[in-house]
């Protein structure tokens, strides 16, 4: 018996922002973003949707996929860095509006590593028989804490959600190996410092915009490729797999020079290596569940293939998640 992604879903949002476009906001160039990091666009939400919205038509798209019933879901994690609210979690909202009883229900922060850290936990409490059918879904309204001043931020971020099915079912199939790490003392290279207990939100933490994300891109940037390397390693070594064995990888999407120097460390050909960061940007933890939607819809995951996802995030979090489709 294994624990099986029996549905995949997505959603992007209407309004699509260009880079034409930002160069109208801040000092920046189509040429210097595309070169840098790889992005054209990205998809931003409208003033009145916020991260259950996204979420939930993610999860509609999922469930008409895997053709299960929303009264069938006993378990819903919704990983997100962007909540409606502090409380109560996302999960509770998105559970109302879709109709979901008789189910656990809650939220997981691992930023970008949020949808692999949801799957893992989807699958523990899977396998031990303690739910049936978990709904995992990431959905991240970046706009809303993004400073539109800071060109060096601004530029990598959109707006999106994905979603999965899970159950277990007979067969090889399913989830083979999850790696799961972090590391809390980089902490402060990529933050949101205002709103929470230890800076609550003030006229002076507004005006000091300390309300939206910050990051140090180039510390970030050394951290997260060889901890990305590792973390697929580990997966696979997880399964007693082999690089070479991998049909598809399906990286976090936070800048094509990481992405590239991943597969480059690895001996991965580029085109085994599914890429959308062009068109929708860095979606925190829900760039790998769109990509791997968009993987499955285009055909480029088979039955009987290995696939890997893995992401890096704030925190530092960081893993990987080795699934036989």
């Amino acid at each position: 018996m294994g624990v099986r992604i029996i549905g995949t879903g997505s959603y992007l949002p209407e309004k699509v922002l260009t880079n034409k476009d930002l160069e109208k906001l801040v000092d920046t160039s189509d040429e210097w973003i595309v070169s840098r990091t790889g992005i054209k666009e990205r998809r931003i939400c409208s003033d009145k949707e916020a991260a259950s919205d996204l979420g939930i038509k993610a999860a509609r798209r999922a469930l008409a996929d895997a053709n299960v019933r929303v009264e069938d879901i006993d378990l819903l994690i919704v990983a997100t860095i962007t909540p409606d609210m502090f409380f109560p979690a996302t999960a509770c909202i998105i559970q109302t509006k879709l109709g979901i009883k008789n189910a656990a229900v809650f939220d997981l922060n691992a930023a970008c590593t949020g949808f692999i850290y949801s799957l893992s936990t989807a699958q523990q409490f899977l396998q031990t028989g303690t739910y049936k059918t978990a709904l995992v879904i990431a959905t991240e309204t970046l706009s809303k804490i993004t400073d539109w001043e800071d060109r060096n931020t601004c530029v990598l971020l959109g707006d999106g959600a994905g979603a999965a099915v899970l159950r277990k079912q007979k067969g090889d199939s399913g989830i083979l190996s999850c790696y799961l790490d972090a590391n809390g003392q980089y902490g402060d290279l990529l933050n949101m410092p205002g709103g929470g207990s230890r800076i609550p939100a003030t006229v002076a933490t507004v005006k000091n915009r300390l309300h939206y994300l910050k990051m140090r891109g180039n510390e970030t940037f050394r951290i997260a490729i060889p901890e990305m390397t590792k973390s697929v390693k580990r997966g696979l070594e997880g399964c007693g797999l082999n690089i070479e064995d991998i049909a598809l990888l399906i990286p976090h999407q936070a800048n094509i020079r990481i992405i590239k120097a991943l597969a480059k460390r690895l001996s991965i050909p580029i085109e085994k290596v599914f890429v959308n960061i062009d068109k929708c940007a860095n979606t925190s933890a829900a760039t790998v569940a769109i990509a791997l939607d968009e993987a499955n819809r285009q055909g480029r995951i088979k039955e009987g293939d290995i696939i890997e996802l893995v992401a890096f995030g704030a925190g530092f979090t960081w893993g990987s998640c080795v699934i036989k489709w």
